[in-house]
């Protein structure tokens, strides 16, 4: 199993990538659109047109790793700029993926939908000073 460490280096494709590429088709991504070398031991995140699905690209010596995170009633908030390569901390990817958003504001917030007995509801959480 991998461990990422807080010096990894993570690359965000932002805008929207095919969600039908698998290991192949992603490492070309990586090597012709974000120009970085994909054996060098970084993550490289990707988000399919609908932002409900986010794929982590990782290489640990011996092979690829391909995650998938598949949200059911929410979406991500990735960046839309077709033309940008974002850089990024671990730290910050897994806000991303845990449905944080990354833009500048005082507090961040997240919603999620608690289940109960009888209708679903929608609570706000809302984290400062992160």
């Amino acid at each position: 199993m991998f461990g990422l460490s807080e010096q990894t280096r993570v690359f965000l494709k932002t805008g929207v990538t095919d969600g039908r590429l698998g290991v192949d088709g992603l490492r070309g991504l990586v090597s012709q659109v974000l120009r970085q070398d994909v054996l060098a031991g970084c993550v490289f995140a990707f988000c399919n047109g609908r932002r409900n699905r986010a794929r982590c690209l990782l290489w640990d010596g011996s092979g690829f790793w391909l995650a998938t995170k598949r949200l059911e009633r929410a979406t991500f908030d990735w960046p839309k700029d077709e033309a940008a390569v974002a850089q990024m901390s671990v730290a910050q990817l897994r806000l991303l993926l845990e449905g944080f958003e990354l833009r500048s504001r005082r507090g961040w917030q997240r919603y999620e939908e608690r289940l109960q007995t009888g209708k679903p509801q929608l609570e706000l959480i809302v984290t400062r000073d992160l």
